[in-house]
Order: C-alpha cells, then sequence, then structure tokens
C-alpha cells in the first residue's frame, strides 16, 4: 500500500525537505505540473524516477499564464486525486505554494523569453502566456534547485522556450522531454479534454490523425505547402476552429517548407466550441 505522500506548502518546509535529499548526496528531479493529474503527467513522474534519486512534482495553478478571458477560475482541481496517484507512484515530494508565495506583495520581477516564444505559434494566440509560463518555471527552478526538470513534448513550444531559458541564464540544471501519451483514439491526454463534450470528444481525434497523416505525406516527398492545405481545410470540416497547422524546425521552431531545411514538427492548435487543443508530431 502506497505511503501518503509530503506535502510542503511553504518555503521553509520546501528548504527543509530539499536539504535533507542534498545532506545525503541525493540528486532532484522536477516535475512542473499545475495537477488535474493524467496519465501524461504520471509519464513524466515515472520519467523523473528513471533520471534522479528524488522526485518532486509542483502543483500550481499559475495566474499570470491565464488571460483574463481564459479558463482560470474553472480550471480542474483535483487535489486528493492527484495526492493519490503520486503517492502511488512513491513521489518523494509535492511542492504546493499558494498565489501569495509566488507571487508576494510587490511582485515586480518578470522574465520575457523571445526566440521559440516568438515563433508565431502559441505566442500569436496566446501573447501572455510564455511571459506567465517562463516567470514561474525559473521561480520553480530557484526554488527547488533540481538536477533535472521534465516536461512533455505535448507542449512542445513551451519545451523549447523553457530549454532556450535553461541555457540563456546559464541555470545548472538538465531538461528532459517526455513523450506525448495518448488515448486509444490518438487523443493528446491534457486537462482541458474534461471540457469536451461527449460528441466533440468523438471528433477530437482528428486533429492526431490530419497531424499523422500529413507527416506521412511528408515523408513521401510531397510539397509541405500543399499537405498542410489539405490539413487545414480537414480539421475545419470537421468542426474545428483552426488557429494553426504549421511545419517548423524541430529545435529553432522557424518555418521550413522541406526536410532538407533541418528535423521537422508539425504543430496544430485548434478549438472545439470553447475547447482549444493542442497536438504535435515529429516528421
Amino acid at each position: 500500500m502506497a505511503q501518503r505522500v509530503a506535502v510542503a506548502r511553504d518555503l521553509a518546509a520546501l528548504r527543509r525537505r530539499l536539504g535533507r535529499f542534498r545532506a545525503a548526496g541525493e540528486t532532484i528531479a522536477l516535475v512542473p505540473t499545475m495537477g488535474a493529474l493524467h496519465e501524461g503527467h504520471l509519464s513524466l513522474v515515472r520519467l523523473a524516477r528513471r533520471k534522479a534519486d528524488r522526485v518532486v512534482v509542483s502543483v500550481f495553478v499559475n495566474p499570470t499564464q491565464f488571460a483574463p478571458h481564459e479558463d482560470l477560475a474553472s480550471y480542474p482541481r483535483t487535489w486528493a486525486t492527484d495526492l493519490a496517484a503520486l503517492a502511488r507512484l512513491d513521489t518523494d515530494l509535492v511542492w504546493a505554494p499558494n498565489v501569495k508565495t509566488m507571487y508576494p506583495p510587490g511582485f515586480a520581477t518578470r522574465i520575457a523569453p523571445e526566440g521559440p516564444a516568438r515563433a508565431g505559434l502559441e505566442d500569436r494566440f496566446r501573447p501572455h502566456f510564455f511571459g506567465g509560463m517562463a516567470t514561474v518555471v525559473a521561480k520553480l527552478f530557484l526554488q527547488c534547485a533540481p538536477d533535472i526538470a521534465v516536461f512533455g513534448e505535448k507542449d512542445f513550444q513551451q519545451l523549447k522556450v523553457v530549454t532556450q531559458m535553461v541555457q540563456d541564464l546559464g541555470l545548472p540544471l538538465g531538461i528532459a522531454a517526455g513523450r506525448t501519451v495518448r488515448d486509444r483514439d490518438g487523443l493528446a491526454l491534457s486537462s482541458r479534454n474534461a471540457y469536451l463534450t461527449p460528441a466533440q470528444r468523438s471528433i477530437a481525434p482528428t486533429l492526431y490523425r490530419v497531424l499523422r497523416d500529413s507527416a506521412a505525406a511528408i515523408r513521401q516527398c510531397q510539397p509541405v505547402g500543399g499537405v498542410l492545405a489539405r490539413g487545414r481545410k480537414a480539421i475545419t470540416r470537421a468542426g474545428f476552429a483552426l488557429d494553426y497547422l504549421e511545419a517548423r524546425h524541430a529545435e529553432t521552431l522557424e518555418p521550413i517548407r522541406s526536410l532538407q531545411d533541418g528535423p521537422m514538427r508539425l504543430l496544430v492548435a485548434a478549438k472545439l466550441g470553447t475547447t482549444r487543443l493542442i497536438d504535435n508530431v515529429g516528421v
């Protein structure tokens, strides 16, 4: 039977716990989350366990990465279920700060990432997001001082922004990427999938099917522009409001026209009703 997982809710408690790990010469892996954990998150925890002696999972719904019209108030919060799942995986510590701990009165310092954060993908539709995300992730890195941090490939642009930030600021940790976990029909797991109606849920796997079929066509040397045009039509015909379907360099996120330009990643974002879904695949 799994033990109850230790929870730190303030910086003093966090530092005491981490200090014990460090004193024992143990390495630490951090898995940053906003809770509402699903199998995709748990796969990252398992990856973290393989990478380090101790695993710390942060659970913090970060208000600064939500625009006023977005779903901060309704974002799924499943604390008891999350703790039970993390206990089953023998997580060593959960870091669960409140908003005042992360953003105390007078907080006035923020990170403004560029490079992959200005690739014209998520930043075009959510211009507030990467500044809020990078700021809170940098704070988590400073608070937890991990040897490695684990992020999922589903949020591919986020992964690249965090990797660039660590490199640019010379932060002493590594970044590990976990593969996207999918449902049986191909839909990438996401906390926001809970918003989908049954009818929308049956349509949602179209995104992955289009990505998969488009990647196969590009590997067969079909022109990228034509492949993407067909993919966009298929997505909108299925009932989505498409934000983008793009082919980008897998490292820089710069637009590319063929596999000769470098490793390629296809990225998509679209809405079903009020639920916005993102996904990506390598080519």
